[in-house]
Order: C-alpha cells, then sequence, then structure tokens
C-alpha cells in the first residue's frame, strides 16, 4: 500500500510526518501523523504507541498541542496518530453537521447501519489496517500501546479490551467510559449500530472489563473540573466495573483541570512512562 508524504517537521531530533494513503477499510483516503524519534533513523525496532484524539479532532490536534514529542524522543517511543474518522465527498455526515455525529466523530467502532456502515469502520482501521501500514513502512517493534482522550479514550479503552495480547499497555485522558449510558453514546450508537442496546455494550469499557480475558493495567486522569464528567463521562462507572471484575485500574482525579489539551499536556509525561515500562519490559 502506497503512502503519500504530506509534510515532514524536525522534532527534538526527531520527525513528526504526516502521510495520506487509501483505506481499504473505510473506503475513502486517510492521514495519519507519525513521530519517530531519533533512535529510528538507526534503524533499530523501536514500539509504537497508538493516539487516539476525540470529538471534532483530526490527526493533528494531539500532536501540535500535547507536547509529547520531547519525551518520546528521549524514551525511544514511535507515536501514532490516525484521523479520528473517514472523510471525503463521499462519506457521509450528519445532515446537521452535528459535532458529535458523523466527520470527525467515528467513535471507533464498526457501524452496521446505513449508509454509514460502508466508510465509519475505525475500528477495524485503528486495531489491523493502521498497525499493518505502520509496521510495513517504520521501524517499529511487535510492541503496541494505545492511549487516547475523551471519545479516543473509549476507543483506546475498548480496543485494548477487545484484543487480548495485541497490546502491551493502554491509559485514558477523560475517556468516555459508559458510552451505553450516556447522551454521546447513544446518539452515536443508535446511528451507527441501530436501536438494539444489547448490541451497544460490545463498545462499552464498563461492560467488556468484566469478561476481558487480559487484566492489562488501566491509567487513566480525569479533570475534576471538567463539565462533561457526571453527564457525559462517567469515571465512576468504569471504576465500579474494574473493582467488581478485579481488574487493575488506576483512576487518578485531577484538581483543578478541565477537558483541555493543558490538562493533557500536564499529564502526558505520566502516561508516556506508563506504556515505556510495559513496552520496554
Amino acid at each position: 500500500m502506497s503512502l503519500e508524504n504530506i509534510s515532514c517537521q524536525k522534532s527534538f531530533g526527531g520527525w513528526h510526518k504526516r502521510y495520506r494513503h487509501r483505506s481499504t477499510s473505510l473506503n475513502c483516503d486517510m492521514v495519519f501523523a507519525v513521530y519517530l524519534p531519533p533512535q529510528a533513523e538507526g534503524g533499530e525496532k523501536l514500539p509504537v504507541l497508538y493516539w487516539l484524539s476525540g470529538l471534532t479532532c483530526t490527526d493533528e490536534n494531539f500532536m501540535q498541542k500535547a507536547g509529547a514529542h520531547r519525551l518520546a524522543a528521549e524514551l525511544g517511543l514511535i507515536i501514532v496518530a490516525p484521523d479520528t474518522s473517514p472523510r471525503g465527498a463521499d462519506v457521509p455526515d450528519h445532515p446537521d453537521k452535528a459535532y458529535d455525529f458523523g466527520l470527525g466523530a467515528g467513535f471507533y467502532l464498526n457501524a452496521t447501519q446505513q449508509p454509514w456502515s460502508r466508510h465509519y469502520r475505525m475500528y477495524d482501521y485503528v486495531v489491523s489496517e493502521l498497525p499493518e501500514l505502520i509496521e510495513a513502512n517504520f521501524p517499529v517493534s511487535d510492541k503496541r500501546g494505545i492511549s487516547g482522550h475523551s471519545m479516543g479514550g473509549h476507543g483506546a479503552l475498548v480496543c485494548a479490551l477487545k484484543n487480548p495480547g495485541r497490546y502491551q499497555s493502554v491509559s485514558a485522558f477523560a475517556p468516555i467510559a459508559n458510552p451505553v449510558d450516556c447522551p454521546w453514546g447513544e446518539k452515536a450508537f443508535t446511528g451507527y449500530l441501530g436501536t438494539d442496546r444489547s448490541r451497544w455494550r460490545e463498545w462499552d469499557a464498563c461492560s467488556l472489563i468484566g469478561k476481558a480475558q487480559e487484566k492489562l493495567p488501566i491509567l487513566v486522569d480525569q479533570g475534576d473540573r471538567d463539565d462533561f464528567m457526571a453527564n457525559q463521562l462517567k469515571p465512576g462507572a468504569l471504576e465500579s466495573a474494574a473493582k467488581a471484575a478485579e481488574h487493575p485500574l488506576t483512576l487518578r482525579i485531577q484538581p483543578g483541570y478541565d477537558h483541555s489539551y493543558y490538562f493533557i499536556s500536564s499529564f502526558i509525561d505520566d502516561h508516556l512512562r506508563h506504556h515505556a515500562h510495559a513496552l520496554k519490559a
């Protein structure tokens, strides 16, 4: 599969690059970003962290705002950031251009309802197609971590919980932890998956954690001044589900922090070290 390099910037001795390619999972052209630390130039195979961004974001938000490159360069971590949904003239969008459904809001699932099912298969893209592409074209090892923010935090948790052995580490910032029981999730799941709520549970971290075949330790940070915490994110539900399943979860409620990238950039180093500890074990 061919890659088109569309931009390249030097960063902390490594390179931040953006690529375009044709996605077979999503039936459209997709753009992703990759940060290659200095160690990658020597041909050493390095572990890779996949970052999933939240509603309205693209591949650019995390790479530009999180401040992750400095420590990733020190730790020798490759970071890959895909877009948050399929894009293009042929890709359907919400008729009202809603921010929480359609373009920019793929929810990292495989849609089953028309007209969404032809393109909105972000789960397959993130778990299978994109890693195959990365592993064929960049000096990465078979050590993978996954993280994300908000909708992307939901995606990171779901991808890790559904795929034992595929990832060696997982974390999230302010994830939509219980989407079957929040307005964002109910809207997205109804549109993408239909009205049968029993089918929603396979895309809900609180439901999946109880039957997870692997107890991969989870790190979650949540700001206590996040306006979405009580109604949309529901970290308490994740904490209760993890406790019931005896699944290792470190949930840190950070006083004074909101839902923004100021929050993410304040604690990204802890998450990178969490991943590096597991990926380099």
